[in-house]
């Protein structure tokens, strides 16, 4: 009996994939908050990129959120449906459902990648 008690209350280990899953929708929760610079950030890049280049990207996502605001209303939430990761090859993918403020929904497909400990998006 005291076995089965200190198994029932050991805290739950996320896997990778649940790690990876969380990572996605902070990136997307960010890009539907209007933090731009931080939802950009969250891409996976193997080398520096010049400031003018991470400005422009910046530009893309405050675009894209205008575009969505007036299409559907914007997004007006984010969740996570499921995610899986090869812990081998450090990559993974998200599934994301977007819900717009016309009601609408989109499940959308994040890939993702491992970098020192870290889940960004591809």
């Amino acid at each position: 009996m005291t076995a089965a008690v200190l198994c029932g209350c050991s805290a739950h280990e996320p896997h990778a994939g649940e790690i990876a899953g969380n990572a996605a929708k902070l990136y997307y929760d960010w890009l539907a908050e209007g933090k731009y610079d931080a939802y950009v950030d969250g891409f996976y890049r193997p080398d520096s990129i010049p400031g003018s280049y991470r400005e422009q990207l910046i530009t893309n996502a405050k675009m894209f959120a205008a575009q969505q605001r007036e299409e559907r209303g914007g997004i007006a939430s984010v969740r996570l449906l499921r995610a899986s990761a090869d812990t081998a090859r450090h990559v993974g993918s998200a599934y994301l459902l977007l819900c717009y403020g016309d009601s609408t929904k989109e499940e959308i497909v994040v890939p993702m990648v491992e970098h020192k400990g870290v889940w960004m998006m591809r």
